[in-house]
C-alpha cells in the first residue's frame, strides 16, 4: 500500500505539470519560465589533429647534396579539436555581417529556458545540472511512450539522443527539467516544453519543440573567404529550420573550397546561431605572422649567410598579414632556386591556423672563387689563365665575372657584370654587359676536306672575336622577356694569326671577302622556365624563342635575321624505389636563318652539346637544323649519376645553301644519330659530366663537358 501511494502521488505531480502546462525545466513549476538568453548552436566539423604531416611541395632538388624541397609544418599546431563546440580559436580578424533577408515565420511567442552548453547534434551531450526541484515529492515513475513533436525527423533522433527519459525506462519531474534543458543545450531548437498525461502503466511524455529558423549570415575571421561564397554554400538553409546536415555539408565545402584555392592552413573553426536565427560562420585561414630566413650549413646547421635578408625578403611573394597559399610557396622555393644562389631550400610553419610564422631555411651554393693556372698549346705558346667569379656581390644577388688567358702569342678575355630584375622593383629592367676577345679553332672550317681535294700548305683556320654588348631583362606577364645590343667584330686567321679569306678550294671564310666582318645585331627573346631547379631539374619544363637582326654596317654590311626555338621537359620517375627520382628528360629545337648568311654563322651540328658520338661540328653546317635529344637520368649515390642518351640533328638539307659550302666540301653528311651512356658528378665548379657515345657512322667518343646536356 506504501508503494502504491508513492506510485499515486508521482503520477498526480507529473499530471499537474500537464494541467499547468508550464516547462519542467522551470525552478518552480507553477510559474511561467524566465526569459531566454540568446541560444547558440554548434556544428561539428572533421578537425585535424595537434600534430600534422609535412605539407610536401614539388620544389627543386639540391645541387650539391640534392633534397626535395619541402614547405615543413614544424608542427603547426591546430588548436580546433574534434568539435568546434570546444574549439578555443579566436581569429584576428575583423568579424564582418552579411546579411541576407528572408520572409519566414515570426519568433515563438514563448520564450525558451535558457542555457550556455553547445552540442554538436551528432552525438548525444552530458547533461547539465540537475536543477534542484522544489517538489519534494520527485519521486520516479516509468515512462510509458516519449513524443518529439515540432522538430524534422533529424532533429528528433538527435533530442532523443539527447535527453535520458526513454520509453520503458524512469523519469521524475527534475529529470524532465534536465530532458527540456538538454535539449536547448543542442542549439537547434529556440523552445522547448514537456507536457505529461497519465496512464495505467505510468505517465505519456510529449516535448514540443520550436526550430530555430535561420535568417541571416554573420562571417567572422576571414580574409579570402567572401560573402558570396558563403551566401552560396548556406543558400538553403536561409529562411529554413536549422538543419545539421546541411551545416555539415556547409561546413565541408567551405574546407573544399580554402583546399582547391591553395589555402593549406585554413579550417572552419565554428557555424553556430543565436535565437534571433542569425547564423555565425567562423573561420581561421593561417595568416602569416613573421618571415624568418635561416641559413644552414650542409649538415643543417645554423650557419651565417652572406646573402643579405632584406634582399630575399623583398623577392619573397609571401608577406606578413597575408593568408598562406601552398602554391605561392612552391612559387618563392623555385625563385629562390632560379637567383642560382642555393643548394636547398625549404619552408618550415610555426604556429596555429590563426597565426602561422614561415621561416625560410636556405643552404647557399659556393657563390665566389678564383682559379690560376697555365700550360702550353700550339697556338699560343706558353699561357697563363685567370678566373675570377661571384654570383652573389654584395650580398644582393649582382654577378661579375672575368676570364682571362695571356700568352706568348695572344690575349684573350670574357668578362660580365649583372644586375638581374627585381621583382620588388617593377619598373627597373635587369641589366646585363659583357665584354670579349676569344679565338677558337673553327666548327665549320675544319680540316676534313673530301679525298678529291688537296689542300697543299693550308691551315685549319681560326675564328678570333672581339665585340661587346648590353641585354636588358624583364618580365611580361609569365614570360621573361630580353632586348639586347651587340656588335662583333670576326676575322678568321691561321695559326699564326695572319688573316685568311678563303679555304683551300678557293671558298670566302667570311661574308665580305675579306676575312674580317662587323656584324652589329639587335637580339630580342623570351623565355618560360617552370623548371623547379634551373641547375639541375628534375621537373618542369622551359621554353625559349630568340630572333637576331643584323643591322647593315661596318665590314661585310651583312643584313641577316636568325631565329631559334628551344624546348626541354622533364619528368620523374621510380621506377627503382629510390629514395630521389629518376628523370626522363626531353629536348627539341631548332633555327633557320633569313637573309645574308656569313659561312661561320651557319648551324653547327655534332659534339658534346649536340649529337654525340661525333666531334664537333661533325654532322652538319646548315642555314637551319632540327635537334632532338633524350635522356634517363638515373642517381646513383650521392654525388653520383648516372644517364643513359640519344641525339639526332640535321641541317634539313640546307648546307649547299650557305656560302662556300662548308659542310659539303668537308664531307658532313648532314643528318646524324649518337647514343650512349654517361656519368655526372656534383661538384663545387658544377655539374661535371662525361659521356661515351656511338654513332651512325661507326666511330665512338669519350666527352667531357660541364653542365647537364639541357
Amino acid at each position: 500500500m506504501v508503494y502504491r501511494a508513492v506510485a499515486i502521488s508521482t503520477l498526480a505531480a507529473l499530471a499537474a505539470g500537464n494541467l499547468t502546462n508550464q516547462a519542467l525545466a522551470s525552478p518552480n513549476p507553477t510559474t511561467s519560465s524566465p526569459q531566454a538568453a540568446t541560444r547558440n548552436y554548434v556544428v561539428s566539423v572533421e578537425a585535424p589533429s595537434a600534430s600534422h604531416s609535412p605539407i610536401t611541395i614539388a620544389a627543386p632538388e639540391a645541387i650539391a647534396q640534392p633534397e626535395s624541397a619541402q614547405v615543413r609544418q614544424t608542427p603547426v599546431s591546430q588548436s580546433a579539436p574534434q568539435t568546434l563546440a570546444q574549439s578555443t580559436s579566436t581569429p584576428t580578424t575583423t568579424t564582418r555581417n552579411v546579411a541576407v533577408p528572408t520572409t519566414s515565420s515570426p519568433q515563438p511567442t514563448k520564450p525558451p529556458v535558457s542555457s550556455t552548453n553547445r552540442s554538436t547534434g551528432t552525438t548525444a551531450q552530458s547533461s547539465p545540472t540537475p536543477a534542484k526541484s522544489t517538489n519534494s515529492n520527485d519521486l520516479a515513475v516509468v515512462a510509458t511512450d516519449v513524443q518529439i513533436k515540432g522538430a524534422s525527423e533529424e532533429l528528433q533522433q538527435i533530442i532523443l539522443k539527447t535527453i535520458r527519459t526513454h520509453a520503458g525506462g524512469s523519469t521524475s519531474q527534475s529529470q524532465l527539467q534536465n530532458d527540456v534543458a538538454a535539449i536547448l543545450d543542442t542549439g537547434f531548437l529556440s523552445d522547448a516544453r514537456v507536457t505529461t498525461s497519465q496512464n495505467r502503466d505510468g505517465v505519456s511524455v510529449v516535448f514540443q519543440v520550436q526550430p530555430v529558423v535561420v535568417r541571416s549570415l554573420q562571417l567572422s575571421g576571414n580574409k579570402v573567404l567572401t560573402s558570396e561564397v558563403v551566401n552560396t554554400i548556406f543558400k538553403s538553409q536561409l529562411g529554413q529550420p536549422v538543419s545539421p546536415s546541411i551545416l555539415r555539408q556547409g561546413v565541408q565545402q567551405l574546407s573544399q573550397w580554402y583546399k582547391d584555392n591553395n589555402y593549406s592552413l585554413a579550417q572552419v573553426v565554428d557555424v553556430q546561431s543565436n535565437r534571433n536565427g542569425v547564423l555565425t560562420v567562423e573561420v581561421a585561414e593561417g595568416v602569416i605572422g613573421n618571415i624568418n630566413v635561416q641559413f644552414l650549413d650542409k649538415d643543417g646547421k645554423p650557419t651565417q649567410g652572406r646573402t643579405k635578408t632584406d634582399f630575399i625578403n623583398r623577392e619573397l611573394k609571401l608577406k606578413p598579414g597575408e593568408v598562406f597559399r601552398v602554391d605561392t610557396a612552391r612559387q618563392d622555393l623555385q625563385h629562390l632556386y632560379q637567383l642560382g644562389l642555393f643548394d636547398n631550400a625549404n619552408i618550415s610553419l610555426n604556429g596555429d591556423a590563426n597565426k602561422v610564422d614561415v621561416t625560410y631555411e636556405l643552404v647557399e651554393r659556393p657563390a665566389r672563387g678564383v682559379n690560376v693556372g697555365g700550360g702550353y698549346s700550339a697556338d699560343t705558346g706558353l699561357f697563363g689563365t685567370i678566373s675570377y667569379k661571384d654570383q652573389n656581390l654584395g650580398g644582393v644577388n649582382q654577378q661579375v665575372s672575368l676570364d682571362a688567358q695571356v700568352g706568348s702569342k695572344d690575349l684573350q678575355f670574357n668578362g660580365s657584370y649583372t644586375i638581374p630584375y627585381r621583382a620588388s622593383e617593377p619598373d627597373r629592367p635587369g641589366i646585363s654587359v659583357d665584354a670579349f676577345r676569344r679565338r677558337t679553332v673553327s666548327q665549320t672550317f675544319d680540316d676534313n676536306f673530301s679525298n678529291s681535294v688537296e689542300a697543299d700548305n693550308y691551315q685549319e683556320p681560326r675564328e678570333g672575336q672581339l665585340g661587346g654588348g648590353v641585354t636588358l631583362t624583364k618580365p611580361v606577364g609569365d614570360w621573361n622577356a630580353s632586348l639586347g645590343l651587340n656588335y662583333t667584330r670576326t676575322s678568321i686567321r691561321d695559326k699564326d694569326g695572319n688573316i685568311i679569306a678563303k679555304d683551300a678550294l678557293g671558298n670566302p671564310l667570311s661574308f665580305s671577302g675579306t676575312g674580317i666582318d662587323d656584324l652589329v645585331a639587335v637580339t630580342a627573346g623570351v623565355s618560360k622556365d617552370q623548371r623547379d631547379n634551373p641547375i639541375n631539374p628534375t621537373s618542369g619544363s622551359v621554353l625559349s624563342l630568340t630572333t637576331q637582326q643584323s643591322i647593315p654596317v661596318g665590314s661585310g654590311n651583312i643584313l641577316m635575321n636568325q631565329v631559334q626555338a628551344n624546348y626541354s621537359q622533364y619528368v620523374p620517375v621510380n621506377l627503382f624505389g629510390g629514395k630521389k627520382p629518376d628523370v626522363l628528360a626531353f629536348n627539341v629545337q631548332g633555327g633557320t636563318t633569313i637573309g645574308d648568311l656569313p659561312p661561320y654563322e651557319a648551324f653547327n651540328l655534332g659534339g658534346i652539346n649536340s649529337v654525340r658520338g661525333y666531334g664537333a661540328g661533325d654532322v652538319a653546317s646548315g642555314r637551319s637544323y632540327v635537334l632532338a635529344s633524350a635522356e634517363y637520368r638515373i642517381p646513383v649515390f650521392d654525388p653520383v649519376g648516372a644517364v643513359l642518351f640519344a641525339d639526332f640533328g640535321s641541317d634539313l638539307g640546307s648546307a649547299d645553301t650557305v656560302p662556300g659550302e662548308p659542310g659539303v666540301v668537308r664531307g658532313k653528311p648532314g643528318t646524324g644519330f649518337g647514343y650512349g651512356a654517361g656519368v655526372r658528378i656534383n661538384s663545387p665548379i658544377g655539374i661535371i659530366r662525361a659521356d661515351y657515345g656511338f654513332n651512325d657512322q661507326g666511330d665512338s667518343k669519350l666527352q667531357f663537358g660541364i653542365g647537364q646536356r639541357f
